[in-house]
């Protein structure tokens, strides 16, 4: 029994000045805080091309009944089986962007006409030109000239015109422009009918020329050197 007194004495006194019990922190806590994971922003999907027919009624409207007395067949999108995404395929990267198709014919004189809706930024009628070459193929141009297409003026409008060169049909001409949220692809074998129906459709306005600054009036010489910006004036005749 002396032992074990002994014992529990020796388990219950104090730590002496030498001992190397570890002390508790003043925070009560000897865990490192854990850093908080920083969220990442999910990227933006990319735009894909659409190979389904949408009715668009805004972009169906901007299409004329009837130019130069002919009869506008306008079909609706459950009608033929071109696409925006079939458009876009001539027309690159932009055309990942195509959202909905809307097209019209003149039987006679023949004319066709594909107008599309850009989702995303205004396109700019001059962003066109790397497609020109593949969009007249597609159209029935066989040949990918690009030096067959020439920028123009028609109606006010800047557009793209292609005709008179050795792949294109004789009396066949071609345009192609934007007005920011929409591209227009026209073909047709009488060119006052595509620039009727040109005048029709929405495009870009063609900048406006800057006016040359008038030349200033240089001042008379005065060789008393007062009032040489001041025109003389001639005295009144003296009274007789």
């Amino acid at each position: 029994m002396l032992a074990v007194v002994v014992l529990a004495a020796c388990s219950t006194a104090e730590p002496g000045p030498g001992s190397t019990t570890p002390s508790p922190s003043v925070s009560g806590s000897t865990m490192p805080a854990t850093p908080t994971p920083s969220v990442r922003p999910s990227p933006t999907p990319a735009p894909t091309p659409r190979f389904t027919n949408q009715p668009d009624p805004q972009l169906e409207a901007l299409i004329p009944a009837r130019i130069v007395g002919a009869h506008v067949e306008k079909p609706a999108p459950s009608e033929f089986g071109i696409t925006p995404g079939d458009i876009g395929l001539t027309f690159g990267e932009l055309g990942l962007r195509f959202e909905s198709l809307a097209v019209a014919f003149v039987e006679k004189p023949r004319l066709s006409l594909f107008a599309v809706r850009v989702g995303g930024a205004p396109v700019d009628t001059a962003t066109l030109r790397p497609y020109l070459a593949a969009a007249g193929q597609y159209v029935g141009i066989h040949g990918l000239h690009l030096e067959a297409w020439r920028a123009t003026i028609v109606a006010g409008k800047r557009v793209w015109r292609r005709g008179d060169d050795a792949a294109t049909l004789p009396g066949t001409t071609l345009y192609c422009w934007s007005a920011g949220q929409y591209v227009f692809l026209l073909t047709g074998s009488s060119d006052a009918a595509n620039r009727a129906m040109l005048k029709a459709l929405p495009g870009q306005p063609a900048p406006t020329p800057t006016p040359r600054p008038s030349p200033t009036p240089r001042a008379s010489a005065n060789p008393s050197g007062a009032g040489a910006s001041t025109p003389a004036t001639s005295s009144p005749p003296a009274a007789s």
